[in-house]
């Protein structure tokens, strides 16, 4: 077995463990992290950028939006169901975390919003042409600074269990992929592994969905719920768990064009298998807000309709709902790409001469389409929706010649929460305690969003990840330093 002396300990170098490795060692500690994938970043490296409140970026741009307005938005949005000295921490801090990065070399975009209404809060990582995984820059820079700064990573190095002497957290044990043991003696350890989105059992265990069958998440390789239980082994109150829901049409990453994907987040006519409309098509762009309705649907399937009048509407005047500047495009034509989506692969996509066909291909309910779509047409025909009062600009009449469907579900990010932390990042026993040297930061602790993942601040979950991350290195080493260290 191999032996490792530190100060703080830090499990998995993902958005939230490289943001606690930098910080505890800009505080003057030594850190050594354990990561078991061969590169750092995790997750973040698909990520896009963080949110943050009253940056030197939107105050240039006079963005009005501030950090109290924020708070109480978030707040209200949730329900107050989440941690609110949690919450006020992670967002008073998230301006100084992009300065912070910025200090690394990181550049970052204009602010953007997710949809029309959602605030400025998105801080995408610059970028030319297709922006998923731009944040993967962020993740390096942040991983040389960690170097600079006497980190040790190991990769390929497996944590699988946290070491305690009574009451408090010592070190960790892990293994590297020789096999090797290696315990690495530590006056504190940060808990950051990503949580579970990888491990189906634990989603269905923890969450009620099936993946692949009413639930088509993102798997980050690896996020298995390590952290999560070890923190439980060492007595950590679990807290909510859920999956951070979105709207997902399945194989859109993979087989789609933007221009499908876009052409599929328009506030067009959406029914169940039924065939009836459940959701007032305009909110389609607040993809929580989708999935929550389609999650109360028939096997959790919502289809969305278009016609070839409605596509050769979007590709001359463009979109009725614009896309964020993270899935911009240029207009092509919309019926090839999906036809080329289908010959990919895809079995969530389909074209048909007439309704009934449609109906057959997708599985709804033929005679509940069939009335639907002539219950649409005339609220199209007299401008005023009559069942859901949806904008009269997004109400175009379904009449052909060709129709086309894509069958959307619940999608999710990965998971949330898990491990029951305070707005010091320090992990809580079930007694409400404080477990001695124990912190937990990102996905694994993320309990903060209710039922909802709250789109109208986008880039949250990544702005918890750095920023609870940093906060958990900063206490980590104001605990190391009071016992002496």
């Amino acid at each position: 077995m191999k032996e490792m002396e530190t100060d703080v300990a830090v499990i998995a170098c993902g958005v939230s463990g490289l943001a606690a490795t930098v910080s505890a060692a800009e505080c003057g500690a030594r850190v050594v992290a354990l990561e078991k994938g061969s590169t750092t970043g995790g997750a973040g490296n698909m990520a896009v950028g963080p949110l943050a409140v009253e940056s030197r970026h939107q105050r240039v741009r006079q963005m009005a939006l501030t950090r109290k307005e924020a708070f109480r938005m978030f707040m209200d949005y949730t329900h107050w169901r989440g941690d609110a000295r949690l919450v006020k921490a992670y967002i008073d801090k998230s301006a100084s975390t992009i300065e912070w990065l910025e200090g690394m070399g990181v550049e970052f975009m204009e602010p953007a919003a997710y949809f029309p209404g959602s605030e400025f809060t998105w801080h995408m990582v610059k970028h030319e042409g297709f922006c998923i995984g731009a944040a993967g820059s962020m993740m390096k820079l942040m991983t040389d600074r960690a170097k600079q700064l006497g980190a040790q990573i190991l990769l390929q190095t497996s944590a699988n269990r946290i070491l305690k002497q009574g009451d408090r957290v010592v070190g960790v044990v892990g293994e590297d992929a020789s096999g090797e043991v290696i315990q690495v003696k530590a006056k504190a350890v940060i808990i950051a592994t990503g949580g579970f989105g990888d491990d189906p059992k634990l989603i269905k265990k923890y969450t009620g969905y099936e993946w692949e069958k009413d639930l088509f998440s993102f798997r980050i390789p690896g996020l298995a719920g390590d952290g999560i239980r070890m923190a439980w082994e060492v007595g950590a109150a679990p807290s909510e768990m859920t999956m951070e829901l979105i709207l997902m049409l399945p194989g859109e990453v993979v087989l789609y064009s933007l221009l499908v994907r876009g052409a599929f987040r328009q506030p067009n006519l959406m029914a169940n298998l039924l065939g009836e409309r459940f959701i007032n098509e305009e909110v389609v762009m607040n993809t929580p807000f989708t999935a929550n309705a389609i999650a109360r649907q028939k096997d959790r399937c919502g289809v969305m309709i278009f016609d070839t009048s409605i596509a050769k509407h979007y590709e001359k005047d463009g979109f009725d709902l614009p896309l964020s500047r993270a899935f911009a495009c240029p207009m092509g034509d919309i019926e090839a790409d999906i036809r080329k989506g289908i010959a990919a692969g895809s079995l969530h996509l389909f074209v048909a001469d007439s309704l009934e066909e449609l109906a057959q291909k997708t599985g709804i309910d033929a005679v509940g389409l069939k009335e639907t779509v002539s219950e649409y047409n005339r609220y199209c025909e007299q401008g005023h929706d009559e069942l859901f009062e949806k904008d009269r600009i997004y109400l175009h009449p379904i009449k052909g010649p060709r129709f086309f469907a894509g069958k959307n579900y619940p999608g999710a990010y990965g998971s949330l929460g898990g491990i029951k932390i305070n707005y010091k990042t320090e992990v809580l026993s079930k007694e409400w305690k404080t477990i001695p040297g124990l912190y937990a930061a990102g996905t694994d602790a993320c309990s903060i969003y209710g039922d909802s993942y709250p789109f109208i601040l986008p880039g949250n979950t990544m702005g918890f990840a750095l920023n609870s991350g940093r906060i958990a290195g900063e206490n980590a080493v104001l605990y190391v330093k009071g016992l002496g260290g």
